[in-house]
């Protein structure tokens, strides 16, 4: 009822807004077709492997403007309707450079297909020097930062997709060490896993404490108790980034006694307050698409969503204070969606 109440208050202080809100949504839907290309997308590595570039730029090096350039050129290569065969014809298309036409003609001769899950940065550095196999890859390590080199160790075992039960299992042995430390973390693995998917590309675990919340400032002790724990039992192999809030590395599960041998898999660890939660474990577990649709969904009914929290926008488009926030359903309830469960989340 008292969302119910909430939500009839919010419609009547943004009718005003409604306008404005739709202009936001036509631009968030206009940036979703970047989204690169669906499985009929004759040129979908391609598309692939220019996404991965532009996600690096924009994540390491903070590098907006190469990541839209690479963003669209991925975007013009997932309507062009005939496979590129070349890095020369790619260059005839508008919004494809030459130094993009190079990288596509290095890629298009063959050069990179046995390094598809060498990082992003390290195929950077591929294209660049000219390196053309892992073996070469691997008497250049001079020239690979820290995780790069253990991206290129692990690479065999990086490109192989977690089995859903092997998640399973990696998720037993992280509840039994976060409870082991304190019982009130809480830990969710979100993405394609808690979708319901048979396989993952990496295990993503979303942690909170009842003592983090976003008044309290940050807490950077609670995330390295955790890992300190899980290098302590050897279930942490590798970091490859470990700041405040997110742990970036490398796990794996002790072989089993039926000989089972277990890879390597990528971890990643992120702590948020416990009063935004709920909002992260919903945009965490995706999928991208859904999470487009439902921040356009709520800028309809007047509302700004993201990964921290949800804010009613008033008539002048500035949000107003995070709304209580206790449940994923609590969300959906705000802006008048029905709830679907994560494994009806996959667009």
């Amino acid at each position: 009822m008292l969302l119910h109440i909430a939500r009839t208050l919010q419609k009547s202080r943004c009718c005003r807004h409604i306008t404005s809100s739709k202009q936001v949504l036509t631009k968030e839907t206009d940036m979703s077709k970047r989204k690169a290309p669906d499985s009929n997308n004759p040129n979908a590595d391609f598309c692939d492997f220019l996404t991965e570039l532009a996600n690096y730029e924009k994540n390491v090096n903070r590098q907006m403007h190469k990541y839209n350039v690479y963003r669209k050129a991925a975007s013009v290569l997932s309507k062009h309707p005939t496979r590129i065969t070349s890095g020369k014809e790619a260059r005839k298309l508008d919004g494809i450079g030459d130094k993009i036409g190079k990288r596509l003609m290095i890629y298009t001769t063959g050069q990179l297909q046995k390094l598809v899950k060498i990082p992003a940065a390290a195929r950077k550095l591929v294209v660049e020097e000219g390196i053309k196999s892992i073996e070469e890859l691997k008497n250049h390590t001079d020239k690979l930062n820290h995780h790069q080199k253990i991206g290129l160790r692990h690479h065999a075992d990086f490109e192989t997709r977690i089995p859903r039960a092997e998640v399973t299992v990696i998720d037993q042995v992280l509840q039994k060490e976060l409870k082991s430390l304190d019982d009130g973390y809480i830990g969710m693995i979100c993405g394609s896993y808690r979708r319901g998917k048979e396989s993952s590309g990496d295990v993503d675990m979303l942690l909170t404490h009842p003592t983090f919340t976003s008044q309290s400032g940050k807490k950077p002790t609670l995330l390295k108790a955790v890992v300190k724990q899980l290098e302590k039992t050897g279930f942490v192999t590798d970091t490859i980034s470990f700041g405040d809030s997110k742990f970036m590395g490398v796990c794996k599960l002790p072989d089993a006694e039926d000989g089972t041998k277990y890879l390597y898999r990528r971890l990643d660890l992120r702590i948020i307050p416990h009063d935004q939660y709920f909002c992260g474990t919903l945009y965490f577990t995706g999928s991208d698409l859904f999470n487009k649709d439902m921040r356009g969904k709520a800028l309809e009914e007047g509302f700004t969503l993201n990964e921290y929290t949800i804010r009613p926008m008033g008539s002048t488009g500035i949000p107003g204070e995070p709304l209580p926030v206790e449940s994923e359903e609590d969300i959906f309830d705000y802006i008048g969606m029905k709830f679907k469960k994560p494994s009806e989340r996959n667009m």
